[in-house]
């Protein structure tokens, strides 16, 4: 094996960081202490404090994204790989290089080179490799970059958030069991002004057929009209309708991003109903739980204000939602899809359906967990058939 494997490849590391040509770094085979934990994902992410280095920890049931400045993020990478991790493989804008690890500390370096991507306006940065390219014309007719591919004013946190919405996706789309030989079957429930929507048939292209479902008609003509000029109309669409009224009787993944209070668990709901392969929501406006909260003793003091209420009915509502859609027979996992640097509403729920639903354990379970706090009942709950009283 040769010996300047491992600094050669942390040399190519930091030089990609350096330049700005670092696209991503794939760490795998794990080793570590924690069983659950199967890899890490590093990207490079623009903050208000400056570039930082975006890890996210993906575990079985959940992921963990942190932040890092440059510099403690190689740090912390150079500890990890060989360590906790014995593979690690390098992206950047005109290679790829791969370092395999064993036990006993020798390693082998592939690399490989490709031809770069084109540069940026001004010919001196190199142009990012984004799952979404910045020059999609729907991005350009949805107003959220200009003719050059750049974010228009006040749309750079909403483009980042596209970016990372659609490299999740395709994350967990690649751990989830879903039929082939067809089409997959794709419902977007409250789609709004279709941004996340469009990014998903973008990522599935001729793969999928996609449909938002939003109750405001302007915003349904809107998209409409986008997917036909932008020539997306063949695998996208737009229809009018709510979350409870629409008749969706075959679904293979749905999403139903910062939809309000219970217009979350109705679309959970649809999804289960429809024995959706793959459920991602992110749950907003939390409210229906707060007037059954009743504080444990123990917690009453803190209890008595009223950001601590919030914060508290927030997590038990999603926390209840997580352990509903495992009791339905799907794996969760709850993390952060993007920084609250950009968005507060940053929580993601989702569950890839791996056995049947009932587990009588499951249900203890939720059941012990509602009565610690008061619960009696709950719309997701509720519409799975599912009585949270002990």
């Amino acid at each position: 094996m040769p010996v300047d494997a491992r600094p050669r490849f942390f040399s190519l590391l930091r030089q990609a960081v350096t330049d700005a040509s670092f696209v991503k770094l794939t760490l795998g085979k794990p080793r570590g202490a924690d069983p659950a934990l199967q890899n890490l994902f590093v990207r490079p992410v623009g903050l208000k404090a400056g570039p930082h280095l975006a890890f996210v920890w993906r575990h079985d049931t959940r992921d963990v994204t942190k932040n890092h400045p440059p510099e403690s993020a190689l740090a912390l990478i150079e500890g990890l790989v060989g360590g906790d991790f014995l593979d690690a493989h390098l992206f950047t804008t005109n290679a790829s290089a791969q370092l395999e690890c064993q036990p006993d500390g020798s390693a082998r370096l592939r690399e490989k080179r490709h031809a770069p991507t084109a540069a940026g306006p001004g010919g001196n940065d190199r142009a990012k490799i984004r799952t979404i390219p910045a020059d999609s014309p729907w991005l350009r007719a949805l107003g959220v970059v200009n003719e050059r591919g750049q974010p228009r004013e006040g749309m750079a946190d909403k483009f980042r958030q596209i970016q990372n919405f659609a490299e999740l996706l395709g994350h967990l789309i690649a751990e989830t069991p879903l039929p082939e030989g067809r089409p997959l079957n794709v419902v977007d429930m409250g789609s709004g002004k279709g941004y996340l929507t469009f990014a998903v048939s973008a990522l599935l292209g001729d793969r999928a057929k996609v449909r938002g479902i939003e109750s405001r008609p302007e915003l349904v003509d809107l998209c409409n009209r986008v997917a036909l000029d932008t020539g997306c109309s063949a695998r996208l669409t737009f229809t009018s309708g709510s979350i409870v009224s629409v008749d969706v009787p075959e679904i293979d993944i749905l999403i139903a991003l910062h939809a309000c209070d219970t217009a979350t668990d109705d679309a959970l709901a649809k999804g289960i109903a429809g024995r959706a392969a793959l459920l991602v929501v992110s749950p907003c406006c939390q409210k229906e739980l707060r007037a059954q909260l009743a504080a444990p003793p123990v917690l009453a003091d803190a209890l008595r204000h009223g950001i601590f209420q919030e914060r508290q009915a927030e997590f038990v509502t999603d926390a209840l939602r997580a352990q509903l859609l495992e009791w339905a027979g799907y794996r969760t996992k709850v993390f952060e899809f993007i920084s609250t640097e950009h968005t507060a509403k940053n929580l993601m729920i989702a569950g890839i359906k791996n056995r049947e639903p009932g587990d009588a354990r499951s249900a203890e379970r939720l059941r012990e967990f509602a009565a610690f706090y008061g619960i009696h009942t709950q719309s997701l709950a509720s519409q799975l058939g599912l009585d949270l009283r002990k």
